[in-house]
């Protein structure tokens, strides 16, 4: 199991850094990212007390952990520059907090996070074809996610990413140990969103093929 979206106590988590890759390692998974909620005004914080330091616990937990960011109600745009100023302070891996049906997001985020060829867009909501086809177009994954509120649309982003190809990955947004929801749950909600076995199988290989990519 591969969870690119959790949250420590940097934001609204409940762990630090290190208790959330033990018991994530303990849980079997075989990588995480961390992907505090970030904007301009507290990026560089954040990435400063993560960068470097994740190798260490990871390699300690045998296991490989990212150093990212979630970009969260940043105005569409202003998304762009927040993600440059991500990446050049050493994040891994970066997230833009969708335009999900449960929290007032900016409209235009979700097609401005995709134009800025973030790595993952995280529940987007009920986003449309066109911006399913562009995210298709950059290799934009779209998320899946396991948690409560924000998977009320995950029927609709995967019907519109079979139809479309775009990439899914499949995450648990994790802000508390049990948000780590293991494999077969994660399948269960898979097959509940409507992914083919197939589909499950190629969101796992897209999270692989990601961290392979954030560690060269």
């Amino acid at each position: 199991m591969i969870d690119l979206h959790t949250h420590t106590f940097f934001s609204d988590g409940e762990l630090v850094p290190a208790e959330l890759v033990r018991r994530a390692a303990v849980a079997g998974y075989q990588a995480i990212a961390i992907t505090d909620h970030a904007d301009q005004s507290n990026t560089q914080w954040l990435l400063s007390r993560l960068v470097g330091v994740v190798d260490e616990i990871g390699a300690a937990n045998n296991m490989q952990v990212l150093a990212g960011v979630e970009l969260t109600h940043v105005p569409p745009v202003m998304i762009a520059a927040a993600a440059q100023l991500a990446r050049d302070n050493g994040a891994e891996l970066i997230i833009v907090h969708g335009e999900t049906i449960v929290e007032p997001v900016m409209e235009g985020t979700n097609r401005a996070a995709i134009e800025a060829g973030v790595d993952i867009l995280a529940h987007p909501g009920l986003i449309s074809s066109e911006d399913v086809q562009l995210a298709a177009a950059k290799g934009v994954c779209l998320e899946i996610t396991t948690r409560k509120g924000h998977s009320l649309t995950n029927g609709h982003v995967a019907k519109l990413a079979r139809q479309y190809g775009a990439k899914l990955v499949i995450d648990n947004d994790a802000h508390a140990p049990d948000d780590l929801v293991s494999l077969e749950m994660a399948h269960k909600i898979a097959q509940g969103a409507g992914l083919t076995e197939e589909q499950f199988q190629q969101a796992r290989i897209n999270s692989e093929e990601l961290v392979k990519k954030a560690k060269g």
